[in-house]
């Protein structure tokens, strides 16, 4: 790109911190930045128009694990490290409301359910014969049961007469979450360039020297918060994961209210503006949604469909209006890696699909490894 002088003497001379990404995680890391360092100049670079990956993609939950999916964990996890996550993604979703207010982000705690379907019952078996114990472990950090068991009364079909409510579990706004952080964001005088794509960077002394597909420039700390990008940049143990969801049009007197989690939270739906907002079905075909491309596939849009039709909103006339996909970061561990890579370089990515639980708490971490 032929920058001008004023360019370069305005946007890329004497930046102090350079963030890879304007998702959650970048923005809150340079809010804490600029609270730290107020007078910092701080540049973010975004590849996309928006912010990508999945922070203006995903469903809009406030929660922090389905029943099924904290028994899963532990079969991959110490109890301990479980219920850091789950601390952690508690804390998270405090930071975050305490940081855009809850009108802002129009934050509503209308409880979260997981369904069982009529096939997977040893599953739901399982669950109640958990609930009491995963309580148990629980009460520490909440004070109360967090799972209880209620009968079906939503209308939905071909599934466990009853579902485990999660009184705890809220939703938000994901386009109003996203709008408040740039704003603020924006407001300290943080500069973001948008449709900028890091290519390599390599590290001096004391500097570190990025290259973009549209100019070069240095920063003294590089911080990389692409998440589901991330493999391009850095060599840590991260994948991508693309999650496909789809949306229908308005629906008269929808009753249906809540967050909802199926088939140990690889489906999610959820209510917004009198709609159904449906996603997941990645476990149908996990090599295809390794991917960090944006897309549909047949097989999976099919399937969310078929399950909109006969057992969320049986009996009921719908009609799809959008459907759309975000690129998430996952591992063999739901740890978050927020580390030092080398001498000027930090990353903070990995979410693990919580990226609105722990986005604000991972971007804090990232900042204070800063001197």
């Amino acid at each position: 790109m032929n920058l001008s002088y004023w360019e370069i003497k305005t946007w890329f001379t004497e930046v102090d911190f350079t963030i890879v990404g304007s998702g959650i995680v970048g923005l809150n890391t340079a809010l804490q930045l600029k609270n730290k360092f107020p007078s910092a100049k701080i540049v973010i670079l975004e590849q996309g128009f928006l912010p990508q990956g999945a922070s203006t993609k995903n469903a809009g939950f406030a929660c922090f694990g389905s029943l099924s999916e904290i028994i899963d964990d532990l079969t991959t996890h110490s109890e301990e490290e479980v219920l850091n996550l789950i601390t952690k993604r508690i804390n998270g979703l405090q930071l975050l409301r305490e940081t855009l207010g809850d009108k802002t982000i129009d934050y509503q705690n209308l409880g979260g359910y997981e369904l069982f379907t009529k096939e997977n019952e040893p599953l739901y078996n399982l669950c109640q014969e958990k609930q009491e114990y995963i309580n148990k472990s629980l009460k520490p950090i909440f004070n109360d049961d967090v799972f209880s068991f209620k009968p079906n009364n939503f209308g939905f079909k071909n599934i466990q007469s009853r579902c485990c409510f999660n009184q705890f579990e809220g939703q938000l706004d994901t386009g109003k979450m996203m709008e408040a952080l740039l704003h603020k964001v924006l407001s300290l005088g943080v500069k973001i360039i948008n449709n900028c794509t890091v290519e390599t960077y390599s590290e001096g002394t004391s500097d570190v020297k990025i290259k973009t597909n549209q100019f070069e420039f240095s920063t003294s700390k590089l911080l990389i918060a692409t998440n589901g990008f991330a493999s391009r940049l850095i060599d840590e143990e991260v994948k991508p994961a693309r999650a496909q969801v789809l949306i229908t049009k308005p629906i008269h007197n929808l009753h249906i209210k809540g967050t909802f989690h199926l088939d140990r939270g690889y489906y999610y739906f959820r209510n917004i503006d009198n709609r159904i907002l449906f996603g997941g079905g990645r476990h149908l075909d996990f090599k295809t949604e390794e991917t960090d491309e944006f897309g549909q596939t047949e097989r999976i849009q099919n399937a969310l469909e078929r399950l909109l039709k006969t057992t969320i909103l049986p009996n009921i006339d719908f009609e799809i209006d959008h459907r759309w996909s975000g690129i998430m970061g996952v591992g063999q561990q739901k740890k978050a890696i927020v580390k030092q890579l080398s001498n000027n370089v930090f990353c903070g990515v990995r979410l693990g699909g919580m990226g609105v639980a722990i986005g604000s708490s991972v971007g804090k971490d990232l900042a204070d490894l800063m001197e």
